[in-house]
């Protein structure tokens, strides 16, 4: 049982020097896995998968300031308000693309010149 002490103490020991330079960092991966999901993608399912990517990547801007800026609940409060309009937009689109492939048979987003026939 030492050994996992000793473990867990050394995974943990750096928690406390993580900075701000560290969420913008995995911050800017995120939205740029985003917008490279979005641009390349053809499937509309991973399409929605890149938004997601995008809206968590600014969730951690909104927590990072926060936590490392003036010290208020502001950035929780926008996380939470990102958070439910993701729900929501993933509801949504969710049934654009259900829609999407009872009419047309494909959720290739380059397929499907327009919704309405």
């Amino acid at each position: 049982m030492g050994s996992l002490e000793s473990l867990w103490h050394d995974i943990t020991a750096w928690l406390p020097h993580v900075q701000l330079a560290h969420f913008l960092i995995v911050s800017a991966v995120l939205f740029a896995l985003g917008i490279y999901g979005i641009v390349t993608r053809k499937n509309a399912i991973l399409v929605l998968m890149g938004v997601e990517l995008v809206l968590n990547s600014a969730n951690i801007n909104f927590i990072a300031f926060a936590r490392y800026g003036a010290g208020n609940l502001d950035g929780q409060v926008a996380a939470i308000f990102v958070i439910i309009l993701a729900a929501a937009e993933a509801a949504v689109a969710l049934a654009i693309v259900l829609n999407m492939y009872h009419r047309f048979q494909t959720v290739n987003v380059d397929e499907v010149s327009s919704l309405k026939e």
